[in-house]
């Protein structure tokens, strides 16, 4: 990614965070965090990544409500990003924190940790 591609993901990260955080009142939207934006290379379609709490069913709910603001959002990011062409965006679930405690819990699985043993003298006498 080019330097002005990677500076206009990250504005559009941080701003459709905020909007996502300040204007929506939907609560079907639930706890979502916006975890990074890929632009196309003539920056007319972004493409927003977030990760949702909850389990599957929730974030496919966050996702179906994101979507239905994207017009909404869309509006509110014209507002504070000027550019010439404002990118049509879509939102996905980023599934790389999930993959994260995957692979954490099976390498957790693999390499159990030893229980400590109590140290000589710091046992009590009963």
């Amino acid at each position: 990614m080019q330097y002005r591609e990677r500076r206009v993901a990250d504005a559009i990260r941080d701003i459709v965070a905020d909007i996502i955080l300040t204007k929506i009142a939907d609560p079907g939207v639930g706890f979502v965090t916006v975890t990074r934006c890929s632009l196309s290379r003539d920056l007319r379609n972004a493409t927003i990544y977030f990760s949702a709490m909850g389990d599957e069913e929730e974030r496919q709910r966050s996702l179906a409500h994101l979507e239905h603001a994207r017009g909404f959002i869309r509006h509110q990011l014209g507002l504070r990003l000027k550019m010439k062409f404002l990118p049509d965006i879509h939102f996905e679930l980023d599934e790389i924190l999930a993959q994260e405690q995957r692979i954490g819990k099976l390498l957790d699985e693999l390499n159990p940790k030893p229980e400590t043993e109590p140290q000589p003298g710091n046992e009590e006498n009963n």
